[in-house]
């Protein structure tokens, strides 16, 4: 715990790091990468050109500052960010060099107002704050290293079959190349991948959603080409480059948007490539809950997958509802999809969801932001409310 004058010191500096906030963390990271190029293998160097990780960061570290009294309150992002380091195998000598550059980056950007007593009580919350982690990080280490099929680090696996879900996803079957057992997860979590690639200065590593039930013998993951973007430049080279027989190193599956046990209806809400995790989630909900709702939100049919997978898991049709904000002329409406359109909180009430159900919903940014604003609408409860990013956590309300 940091002494009084520590969180006094940290508390009175939250304004000065809201305001300099990205300065500072764009200061770290080409301080970081400088020193330390190897460490752009572990990090997703699109985001770093974006901005996006650099925003993430600097909101954590005021979260940290506004919060140091009561870090309780941060037990959700502590999760989600151990987690993520985690499934990337960050090991805990790795906090050290983290902490010595963002104190760098904190005065190089302060200037004089970076004191020796403003950069000795950040050194002290940093140093509490990064064993607050390495704690967390070891327990989920340790339990997934024990864990059926577990294992630290990276492993080696085979893609076993190829399959085309869609105009632009790709469903991959992996199993372990030294043909031990796959690895436990829970419906929802993803999982690491690390390639290598021609004409680049680094491994790129990416999450992605394991899309299958938890009862498979093998991996499954469904992946997004992103033709023209430079976020895609991982997923098309999986895409162009990886076939049957190819070989992928994957990391422990990770992530605390999971499944709960609930007596309570249950509502699947996915836009997009959203649907990878949901669909792990779908396949578990259906073996202790009858009353669930899976909506797909999707351009059209080209840009729809898993169609058939999905509508074998309900007997009542009804309940599997699918929205096309673009339909194709050849799309028929009440018969390859049931709303034209963007979801919105009328569709949930002439659908009769129960208002005690729980949510669940992945997708881009728009879409989700969209989604919350309706679960406030419906006056949904905090704790009744589940959802997922890809990418770096970014503010959902304006």
């Amino acid at each position: 715990m940091a002494s009084k004058k520590t969180i006094a010191i940290v508390k009175s500096t939250a304004p000065i790091l809201q305001q300099h906030g990205e300065s500072i963390t764009k200061v770290f990271y080409e301080l970081l990468f400088h020193k330390h190029p190897e460490l752009k293998n572990i990090f997703n160097m699109v985001n770093q050109k974006k901005g996006t990780q650099q925003r993430a960061l600097a909101n954590a570290v005021f979260q940290y500052a506004v919060h140091i009294e009561q870090l309780e309150q941060l037990g959700e992002a502590v999760e989600k960010i151990a987690q993520k380091h985690v499934s990337l195998s960050i090991p805990k000598e790795a906090y050290p060099i983290v902490g010595e550059n963002l104190l760098l980056a904190i005065k190089k950007v302060l200037g004089e107002g970076a004191t020796n007593d403003v950069m000795e009580a950040w050194e002290e919350a940093y140093n509490d704050l990064a064993k607050i982690f390495t704690s967390r990080e070891e327990v989920l280490y340790t339990t997934r290293e024990n864990s059926p099929g577990g294992y630290k680090g990276m492993k080696e696996y085979t893609v076993i079959k190829k399959i085309k879900e869609s105009s632009n996803i790709t469903s991959f079957y992996l199993k372990r190349k030294d043909e031990e057992q796959i690895p436990y997860f829970l419906p929802g979590q993803y999982i690491t991948v690390t390639v290598d690639i021609a004409g680049t200065d680094h491994k790129h590593t990416r999450n992605y959603s394991l899309s299958d039930s938890i009862d498979k013998n093998y991996l499954r993951l469904s992946i997004k080409r992103e033709d023209g973007k430079p976020e895609g430049i991982v997923s098309n080279y999986i895409h162009d480059n990886i076939h049957v027989g190819s070989f992928l190193n994957l990391g422990m599956p990770s992530g605390e948007f999971i499944l709960k046990q609930t007596e309570n209806p249950i509502v699947f809400i996915s836009g997009g490539v959203g649907i990878t995790p949901l669909l792990s989630m779908l396949k578990e909900a259906v073996k202790f809950q009858k009353n669930i709702y899976f909506i797909q939100c999707v351009l059209n049919s080209d840009h729809q997958s898993f169609n058939s997978e999905i509508s074998s898991l309900f007997e009542n049709k009804s309940r599997y509802i699918k929205l096309f904000s673009k339909p194709l002329q050849t799309d028929v409406l009440g018969v390859d999809y049931d709303f034209k359109g963007f979801i919105n909180s009328k569709i949930l009430i002439d659908l009769d969801v129960p208002k005690n159900s729980d949510f669940y919903f992945c997708g881009p940014t728009p879409f989700m932001a969209n989604v919350l604003e309706i679960m406030n609408e419906l006056k949904v409860k905090k704790e009744s409310i589940n959802y997922e990013f890809f990418g770096p956590v970014e503010e959902l309300v304006k």
